[in-house]
């Protein structure tokens, strides 16, 4: 059995398609926030599953604080930590802490759109796509490598929140794809990209790595 800690800052709704994919071997023992405030916790502590807020705004600094919240992450001995809506840039040294068995989800084709306010800017660009991707962390800000991606068009009539509305969607169902993955040891990291074993032909509008020979 795989163990999970999930990092969330709001409502996590990342988190709750993950749970709701009850995905085999997997166990998330815990949900953590930085918010204590954040709509996630009350919806893992409904399905019992052990909550816990650190309010970064009580610590000098992100690194003192990262130190804390990765002393709290180690308690739950934690296979994979999956940031889920997790809005906060993490130090270098919590990165390596956990490298290799840290995911994320980013509303966009990386590396395209780095950062924040992607919809509005690919619609600003005039990009033809948008879309999500998982991907391992890395110290360097949405450029570690990337596990899965979908794929969804940008219509002439979009504004930044349907855009986004719509990427949301692939974006529940890519994430727990990808843990599933991790836990059945699909994935294997090669010169800093991902290959994913024996996976299945994705539905259409995902992607993802070539597959492992």
């Amino acid at each position: 059995m795989k163990r999970i800690v999930i990092l969330v800052s709001g409502r996590g709704s990342n988190m709750e398609a993950i749970l709701r994919a009850r995905i085999p071997g997997a166990a998330i023992v815990a949900v953590l926030s930085n918010r204590p405030d954040a709509a996630g916790l009350a919806t893992a502590h409904a399905q019992g599953i052990a909550t816990l807020a650190l309010d970064h705004r009580d610590f000098a600094d992100r690194e003192v604080f990262d130190a804390a919240l990765a002393e709290r992450i180690e308690g739950f001995t934690p296979d994979l930590v999956v940031l889920a809506g997790y809005m906060r840039i993490l130090s270098d040294a919590f990165v390596r802490r956990f490298e290799g068995r840290l995911l994320n989800i980013h509303p966009s084709l990386l590396p395209a759109f780095p950062g924040l306010h992607t919809h509005r800017r690919a619609i600003e660009a005039g990009a033809r796509v948008a879309g999500s991707s998982v991907h391992f962390v890395t110290p360097e800000l949405d450029v570690g490598p990337i596990v899965i991606q979908a794929v969804v068009p940008v219509l002439p009539d979009d504004d930044e929140a349907s855009l986004a509305a719509r990427v949301l969607e692939q974006e529940h169902r890519i994430y727990p794809q990808a843990v599933r993955w991790f836990v059945e040891g699909r994935l294997t990291l090669v010169e800093g990209r991902v290959r994913v074993r024996d996976a299945t032909v994705p539905a259409a509008g995902w992607t993802s790595p070539p597959l492992e020979d």
